[in-house]
């Protein structure tokens, strides 16, 4: 007779792991997309802070982390902390779940990304979007430029939540603000200081669904032809409702649902 034995703490924690990630991969076939609309002027964007709520509940509830990011929890303010502790339960429902695999596992390869750009000799990294990402603010290379690109509304309220927070703003960051619809990255960037002569990796997530058709291919085609060889670029899209399964569509349909109710877009 075989010797059956109970699974260990290790096996049941990384059979858990497995099928979260299991779970981000699905997730990111049906990641939300819909109709482009620009974000009122002065109002931050809804769906960052959203996006930085369901890193936080990463921190609380899985583990091991897919992502582990010390200032998830600390770069939201003591009011959405409270928050985000006092309504945990919610964030254990499937959609949730299913909504902050994707999330983690796309931040968690961007990074990792990153570090292999980096190690190849790139010293110049680009957020565009960056929301409430803290990469920055934990930034672990010395000679590693960031460019965090938001739209304005969104950057002023991302420096305000540092600034509460008492999260220092290291030299190696620049702010950059811009509004893709509108404004030329290039041009931004210029005015920045970036170098286009030295090759940089660019991270897009959880933009491109929110853009027009247009603002996102003009966007890529401007890193195509004005960024130097051997610049690499992480981004995530959204596949067209028709190639989504039932299932998919579904639950494409009540993240969607959930967006149209903070109106953005």
């Amino acid at each position: 007779m075989r010797n059956l034995r109970s699974p260990t703490a290790s096996t049941v924690i990384n059979r858990s792991r497995r099928r979260f990630i299991r779970i981000a991969q699905l997730a990111c076939l049906p990641c939300c997309a819909f109709s482009s609309h620009a974000l009122t002027p002065k109002a931050p964007s809804r769906t960052a802070m959203g996006a930085a709520m369901q890193r936080a509940a990463h921190q609380l509830l899985e583990r091991p982390r897919v992502f582990a990011d010390p200032l998830a929890m600390t770069i939201l303010g003591d009011e959405q902390l409270n928050s985000l502790r006092l309504n945990l339960e919610q964030y254990r429902s499937p959609v949730s779940r299913f909504l902050r695999a994707a999330l983690v596992a796309r931040s968690r390869f961007a990074e990792d990304e990153l570090a292999r750009a980096y190690v190849k000799g790139i010293r110049q990294y680009l957020l565009l979007g960056a929301g409430l990402d803290s990469f920055a603010y934990r930034n672990p290379f010395d000679d590693l430029r960031v460019f965090e690109i938001d739209h304005p509304a969104t950057q002023a309220w991302k420096r305000q939540q540092l600034a509460d927070a008492a999260i220092a703003v290291p030299q190696s960051l620049n702010f950059v603000p811009i509004d893709f619809e509108q404004q030329s990255l290039t041009e931004v960037l210029a005015q920045a200081k970036f170098d286009f002569n030295q090759p940089a990796f660019l991270s897009w997530l959880g933009v491109t669904m929110y853009l027009s058709k247009a603002a996102v291919f003009q966007t890529l085609a401007v890193i195509a032809q004005q960024f130097s060889a051997g610049s690499e670029i992480v981004f995530d899209y959204s596949l067209p409702y028709t190639e989504l399964t039932v299932t998919q569509r579904v639950t494409r349909d009540q993240l969607a649902k959930q967006v149209e109710q903070v109106n953005e877009p």
